[in-house]
């Protein structure tokens, strides 16, 4: 990320792996129960039938939030935390720890990186973090999207439990269900939030508007946070409902967008919008402002080590 004066050793990539992965923990606990909402806004409406369509059991986010926490308790709003955390210390190491490197990589060492490089490093290490993390992602949306039913049977009794049903009922490649479409997802997610943090953060510290703190670090990670909702949202929600899918409801990501577009119209892609903003709005302020500091932090203390005196 820019910001960091000539004078200043820059953080290793060691660091900016394990700072991303912290952060997204962090930002992941505070703001969990908007995700859960999300997911459960898109995929309501997908296994009714046309005429039923007008009974909806969730309305807006904070209505959804008030509906589980009445109906299921409140432990309902971090169904799959574990397997979020997991995702999270794994998936955004790699997509945002790496970021830099891939930049330096694309640009054989040089710091100007230009918006395509940009692009394209961002596209790269949110490629790479989904091959790497998909189980953790499709564990997730199982638990968050399922439902306590009136007899208390669930469809998961836990995390490993959720990972080993899953391999046994629809094989290990069920556990990368819908790779593809989050691969797309998270390579525009990637360039949407990670340039769009760089990009405007590169902006406030050129023209002097603030100083590399934390009012500049809220302000672009605000901006990355509404950029990334409004370009990621269909992909989202196509990748929620396919990877909840049972085995044969959609045969793939393809199918399941037409299914949607034909029974729900287009305006079904942008369903759990307003949860979706405010909770990568607030998931982006509270873990870019933390990977800041925690990068801040460790890389303190690791020259502090290097040089005792």
């Amino acid at each position: 990320m820019v910001g960091i004066k000539p004078s200043d050793l820059p953080p290793t990539a060691t660091v900016k792996i394990f700072g991303a992965g912290t952060a997204a923990c962090f930002a992941d606990l505070i703001t969990f129960p908007l995700d859960t909402a999300k997911v459960r806004l898109q995929i309501q409406g997908e296994s009714k039938a046309t005429s039923e369509l007008a009974a909806v059991k969730y309305r807006g986010v904070f209505g959804t939030i008030t509906t589980m926490v009445r109906t299921e308790g409140a432990r309902s709003l971090y169904n799959g935390l574990v397997a979020g955390l997991q995702r999270q210390m794994s998936f955004a190491s790699i997509r945002i720890g790496l970021y830099d490197s891939m930049k330096q990589f694309y640009t054989r060492g040089s710091e100007n990186a230009g918006i395509v490089t940009r692009l394209l490093a961002g596209c790269t290490t949110g490629a790479m973090a989904v091959a790497f993390a998909q189980p953790t992602d499709v564990v997730k949306v199982r638990f968050q999207a399922q439902v306590r039913q009136a007899d208390g049977i669930k469809r998961y009794n836990g995390t490993m439990d959720a990972y080993r049903t899953i391999a046994r009922d629809e094989g290990v490649r069920g556990l990368w269900k819908g790779c593809m479409p989050n691969i797309t997802r998270n390579a525009i997610v990637n360039c949407a939030e990670l340039v769009t943090y760089d990009i405007i953060k590169e902006l406030i510290l050129k023209y002097d508007l603030m100083t590399d703190n934390l009012p500049c670090h809220f302000t672009a990670a605000f901006s990355a946070g509404f950029c990334t909702t409004i370009v990621a949202s269909p992909v989202d929600v196509v990748k929620t409902r396919f990877m909840n899918s049972s085995a044969n409801q959609y045969s793939s990501a393809l199918k399941c967008a037409l299914t949607m577009v034909t029974k729900e119209g287009p305006a079904a892609f942008y369903k759990g919008f307003v949860p979706s903003f405010l909770r990568l709005g607030s998931w982006n302020i509270v873990m870019f402002v933390s990977y800041e500091q925690i990068k801040r932090f460790m890389t303190r203390m690791q020259n502090s080590w290097e040089s005792p005196f």
